[in-house]
């Protein structure tokens, strides 16, 4: 079946066997192997180029692959590699919590849960593997967001259109409001949020930090909020440091204070 979308197909087909070479290549053996116009694969190699996913290599007339093409692929191993490593962990705190846990990345201004482990009894929650949420909404985003620079956090939020909703609890709707959350997150040290993404539930986040201190995944807790114990809250959020912690180690080395 003839592609929808041929320019998209071509590019990664393109990316795919420039993947597969032991060296840069021409456009014109590009051309050839793929059967594609010259034309088009000039076209196309420009594109890729310019977002650094080929670089040229204009004194021999080369191509090869770029920088993101790398960040592309070592993103997944990290991620595969965060999700294989947390997964236990997560079992053994919500095994222990005896509620509801999940891990999550920053992409973005936004968060992709990678893992999902519930608890018995419990209701089922948006954080399905592969959903995504606005991270300023979520506790495991806040726990991240709290240890990103100013100048990090302009670029993800540039204004007041960067801030999504979903409750009609929502505080968090502009950069003061985000500000004034993070700030309150570093002075406890975990992130929380009160029915921002789904009413009466409350979540309590913390952050995995690689050896510069910088968020690598965020880890969370969700549970019914008016069924909580400000007691069994603090167990909860001693037993998510303590896991968070054991994940910094597993991945980079003891978290830095």
């Amino acid at each position: 079946m003839a592609s929808k979308v041929p320019a998209a197909e071509n590019t990664l087909r393109i990316l795919r066997w420039l993947a597969e070479r032991h060296r840069p290549v021409s456009a014109a053996a590009i051309a050839r192997e793929l059967e594609l116009p010259r034309s088009s694969v000039y076209h196309l190699l420009a594109v890729m180029e310019a977002q650094g996913f080929v670089v040229h290599l204009p004194e021999e007339h080369l191509y090869g692959l770029g920088v993101s093409a790398f960040e592309l692929s070592n993103a997944y191993v990290r991620q595969d590699r965060l999700a294989r490593l947390a997964a236990p962990m997560l079992r053994t705190l919500v095994d222990d919590v005896g509620e509801s846990a999940h891990l999550a990345v920053l992409d973005g201004h936004e968060v992709v849960y990678l893992v999902e482990e519930r608890a018995r009894h419990r209701p089922s929650l948006v954080t399905d593997v592969g959903v995504r949420m606005p991270a300023h909404l979520t506790a495991s985003g806040r726990s991240m967001l709290a240890r990103l620079s100013p100048a990090q956090l302009r670029a993800l939020y540039p204004n007041r259109q960067s801030f999504g909703t979903r409750s009609a609890r929502t505080l968090i709707t502009g950069p003061q409001q985000l500000a004034a959350e993070l700030r309150r997150t570093r002075e406890r040290g975990w992130a929380e949020e009160d029915g921002d993404v789904t009413d009466d539930f409350a979540s309590v986040g913390m952050a995995a930090l690689d050896h510069r201190g910088l968020p690598v995944a965020g880890l969370a807790v969700t549970y019914l909020a008016y069924r909580m114990e400000p007691e069994r809250r603090e167990h909860i959020i001693e037993r998510l440091r303590q896991t968070a912690d054991a994940l910094s180690q597993r991945l980079h080395g003891p978290r830095t204070a």
